[in-house]
Formats: C-alpha cells, structure tokens, sequence
C-alpha cells in the first residue's frame, strides 16, 4: 500500500490518537522543551562485502571519524528543513550551479529524511502501532565525505529513524533486527540500490558480525547479527580520495551473473562471505597476520569478479599504494575509501602516511564507533 507524501505531509500523521502532548514548552533557560537528536556514524566493511546481498556474511564497524545528525523539534506543522549546503537551490551564477551539482550532484538529504518518514509511517500502520498526532520540525547536517563508500546516506537515514522511534516512544515496539530492513526500504524508495549491512552496522554500532545466509533471511526476515568487543581490533588506517569523481563509472554486471547462476561469480561469493566467517575467529584469537591475509584476499576476490573498469583507476591506486609498503588493504564499501592494516606498526605507517599525501590522498587512525544500542534497544533484540 503506498501512502502519498501529501497526506504524509500534511498537517499530522493520519494515525490513531493515543494522547497529543504539548510539547512546544519552554524550559528556565529558555530551550524547547522534547528536542531530540540522534548521531548515527559512518561504516566501513571489513570483510566479506560485498556478499551480503548475495546470502553471505560480512564484518563491519561504524566508523567515528565522520557521522551524520539528525534534530527533531516539536513544532505546529510537520516541516523538513533542507539543509544549507547540501540541499542548496540559490546560487549565485550558472557556474556556481554546475560546481555544486559536480561535487554535490543533484540530490542532498531531504529526500532521505522524507522517505524514512513514509517507510516509518507505512510499518507502524501494518503493525497496528499508534502514533500520536504530534508534529514536529526535522533537520541534519553530515560530514561524511561524499562518494567514499562509507553510507553516508544511511547514516541520515539512520539518525532521522531513531529521532522518530523516540519522539512517537515506540522504540521498544520496533525491534532492533528490523530497523535496518526500514531504513534499506526508505533507500529503495528512492532508487538506491545497497544491501544491509551498512545499515545493520549503523543500527548497532561498534563492531558487527553478520551472517545473512538464506535460511535466516527466509525465516526471519533479517539476518543473525553479533556485536563484537571492539577492542579486538588492531590499529586501522582510512585512506580516501577528496575528489573522487573520477573512481569506477562502469555499470558492474555481476548481480546478473550471479541471477543467472554463473559457477565463477556464485562460487567467489560463497568464498568472500567464509572471510567473514574466517575473520570472526581470526579477531577473536587477535590473529592478526590471517585477518591481514584475509583483507588482502577479500579485495583480490572483488577485484576478479567486478573488474578493474568497474572498480576505477583511483579506488585501485589507493589499495595498491598501501600494498607498496606492506599493508594489507581493501575497500570500505563499493569504493571511493580503502581500510589499511599495518602489521609492522609505526614506522610502516609513517611511510604509508607520506606516500599518500604525495599521491594527494586523505589518510588518519580509524576511531570505532561504540555501540549504539541502549537498554531498551536490547529488550527488542532476539534471544
């Protein structure tokens, strides 16, 4: 059933009374009274992607260098503010235009924000979950780089989810295994086409293990995600390119071949998701020379299945100049961002440090994002 966004957006959610708030008070210093704002991080996948849209596994960590934040106000009328950067119509000359639309491109986050909104409304509907009639005023700002397969787009959507969780105070009705179904389908909504586990790690937080294999996924609707302890890590790099307009621009035809059941593509898959399966004993045991040969092999995989035509010249140059010293190295995602160990310590990293400001490439310590998930969050979860 499809809810057009005129009556979404009216003035109220077309849902079931359960007692309108006032929620527009102020308090003694003067700040409204029920504001709420989520931060949700970026994400980097660590091994097995891409085969979680292939019923594989794949281990992932949000990544606290960059976020995105999501604030929700009480308001009269339901209002999503564009953002002034990122959602920019005025400017001051045509050239001005044809620069933003080259490092913006034509969409910023207030298509993201509305769509989590009707995806939100649509489940809680089905589900015979009440919403009151308050309405309110949601805005984001980001700082996730664009282009740099690190989900920025989820995370928007991520934060503005759980801004919406609270202010209806149905987070514990809305279990925590689904919300990462919700905020793919609000990406679906708009024609992006990703897989889950951007947004189970960005749902969590911390350091997860995902295990999407066909029978849970039928079954349950969703895969078996683990939390991991993230101290289990070793020191991790992110390199990224600042303009990475010029990175893969060749449509990848692999989701076909796998369709259409080719023995190569089908059979990398299965041996991409056991990385994840490998990596998990690998990270518990704190071997780190196997998760090291593991990254290395993750991306070689990759690379013979896609293609260097699809994967771009400047995503390769980045994990090529970290294996120039010695480092293993892999995407964060789709490309545009590398995640670099170095096993020999400070000095193989002080010359990976030099060797990509040279080649004009961003590079600093991976800070891994805690957990996100709150006491009420762990009542919804699976036993």
């Amino acid at each position: 059933m499809q809810f057009p966004f005129g009556l979404l957006f009216s003035q109220s959610f077309e849902a079931n009374e359960v007692g309108e708030e006032k929620m527009d008070q102020l308090n003694s210093g003067g700040v409204r009274v029920g504001v709420i704002e989520h931060k949700a991080y970026a994400r980097v996948g660590l091994l097995g992607n891409p085969s979680d849209v292939y019923y594989g596994r794949t281990i992932s960590f949000s990544l606290a260098n960059f976020w995105a934040s999501v604030k929700l106000e009480p308001s009269d009328d339901l209002v999503i503010k564009p953002h002034p950067v990122h959602d920019l119509v005025q400017f001051q000359s045509l050239h001005h235009l044809m620069n933003r639309l080259q490092n913006e491109g034509y969409y910023g986050g207030v298509r993201l924000v509305m769509a989590i909104c009707k995806v939100f409304f649509k489940y809680c509907k089905d589900n015979k979950i009440d919403l009151h009639k308050g309405n309110f005023t949601l805005s984001y700002d980001t700082n996730i780089p664009r282009q740099t397969g690190l989900s920025g787009s989820s995370a928007i959507v991520c934060a503005a989810l759980d801004c919406l969780l609270d202010f209806y105070k149905v987070r514990h009705l809305v279990k925590v295994e689904i919300r990462p179904n919700l905020i793919l389908n609000a990406e679906k909504e708009l024609g992006i086409v990703a897989g889950l586990q951007d947004r189970v790690a960005q749902v969590y937080g911390g350091l997860v293990h995902m295990d999407f294999r066909k029978e849970h996924m039928d079954e349950l609707g969703h895969g078996i995600y683990k939390p991991m302890d993230i101290d289990l890590l070793p020191p991790l790099y992110l390199i990224y390119a600042e303009n990475p307009s010029d990175s893969g621009k060749v449509h990848s035809t692999v989701r076909q071949r796998w369709l259409d059941g080719d023995e190569f593509i089908i059979s990398s898959m299965k041996e991409v998701a056991q990385m994840a399966a490998e990596g998990q004993a690998a990270i518990l045991e704190k071997n780190y020379s196997k998760l090291a040969e593991l990254m290395n092999h993750n991306f070689d995989l990759r690379r013979r299945m896609f293609g260097d035509d699809v994967l771009g010249a400047l995503n390769i140059e980045m994990v090529e100049i970290a294996r120039r010293f010695g480092a293993a190295s892999k995407f964060t995602g789709s490309g545009g961002a590398v995640i670099a160990f170095c096993p020999n310590g400070p000095s193989q990293v002080e010359l990976l440090e030099d060797a990509c400001r040279k080649a004009g490439f961003s590079i600093e310590p991976v800070k891994i994002g805690p957990s996100r998930l709150i006491d009420i969050d762990a009542k919804t979860m699976s036993r």
